[in-house]
């Protein structure tokens, strides 16, 4: 027993001193979705202050493919000593549900340390489609049933599970168009190919601004900031709804707790200043630090509820 009793406090005295040097080297964060994208600028901007304050190269690396699962597999199947992390996004708990097989399992392979930021989805429609709020869309729709299209970025995405939750509480059938890729999808909206979709923020304003879109409602309980008159999609005529995107800091699961802890308190401290926020902001999210334990427990029920959203709307993906 004395002997392991040392043993024990030998462990614990070096995974202290780790955390205590950490990070002694670069620092991979993997994003497991495209550049460019809602959750690779902020991803950027993060690891760039990162190397600031903690005076080691935090660098993000890009393995996009298969709705974010392979960069997710990578980093499950990293060592487990913090200079692999994943920054990733609300698609993590649908394509679970979605894909018929995963090389991971997206509650036990990972270490959670922080949520970064959440936002909204605008709900928009083609001027063409001649309504002009959520009540006018269901009316329509309900008059149609499955005459009106819906974009997609694809088969099981958020936009498409966002768009199904939302015909689902509103007892309403839109016809789904998948496109590869939200670009595409956005392409064919302003077209008028296609009239309903939801999209980010940052893709709603420019296209409100500009007469070619008209947003209906967001998709958080609250209104957003940036586009503060429009409703909620709850508060115009879909009670109870609410979608949120978010974007995430997860580890391998063995991460040391120490590391975890420090990564989540420098985080923290940049997400709660100025310069931050307002950087959050022109992507459309607002800073939502938290701790670890908070966290997991945050994706746990996001992770339940958009499995019966994928359950109800049979979405799959091969």
């Amino acid at each position: 027993m004395r002997t392991l009793s040392i043993l024990v406090l030998a462990l614990l005295l070096v995974a202290t001193a780790s955390a205590q040097t950490y990070p002694s080297r670069p620092v991979r964060i993997v994003i497991p979705l495209s550049p460019g994208g809602t959750t690779d600028v902020p991803g950027r901007m993060i690891a760039q202050k990162l190397s600031e304050t903690l005076g080691q190269q935090f660098y993000v690396e890009n393995r996009a493919g298969a709705g974010g699962t392979i960069g997710s597999d990578f980093v499950a199947k990293a060592n487990p000593d913090g200079y692999t992390l994943l920054l990733t996004a609300s698609p993590f708990v649908i394509t679970p549900h979605v894909y018929k097989k995963l090389p991971y399992n997206a509650l036990t392979d990972f270490t959670f340390v922080i949520r970064i930021a959440s936002g909204c989805y605008v709900l928009v429609v083609h001027p063409s489609l001649g309504v002009g709020s959520v009540k006018e869309l269901i009316a329509l729709a309900k008059q149609q049933p499955g005459k009106i299209d819906f974009a997609s970025s694809g088969n099981g995405s958020a936009q498409h599970l966002v768009t199904a939750l939302f015909t689902h509480m509103a007892g309403i059938d839109l016809m789904h168009v998948p496109y590869k890729g939200s670009g595409p999808a956005q392409q064919d909206l302003v077209a008028g190919i296609v009239k309903v979709s939801f999209v980010g923020t940052p893709i709603a304003i420019p296209h409100m601004k500009s007469g070619r879109l008209k947003a209906l409602g967001v998709s958080t309980a609250q209104r957003s900031p940036e586009m503060s008159e429009v409703p909620t999609i709850a508060e115009a005529g879909v009670p109870g709804y609410e979608a949120i995107v978010w974007i995430g800091m997860l580890a391998p699961a063995g991460t040391p707790q120490e590391i975890t802890a420090k990564l989540n308190s420098e985080i923290g401290k940049l997400l709660r200043t100025d310069e931050v926020k307002k950087l959050l902001a022109t992507t459309g999210m607002e800073s939502a630090p938290d701790t670890p334990e908070q966290f997991a427990a945050y994706i746990k029920a996001d992770y339940d509820k958009w499995g019966k959203v994928v359950r109800d709307s049979g979405a799959t993906v091969n």
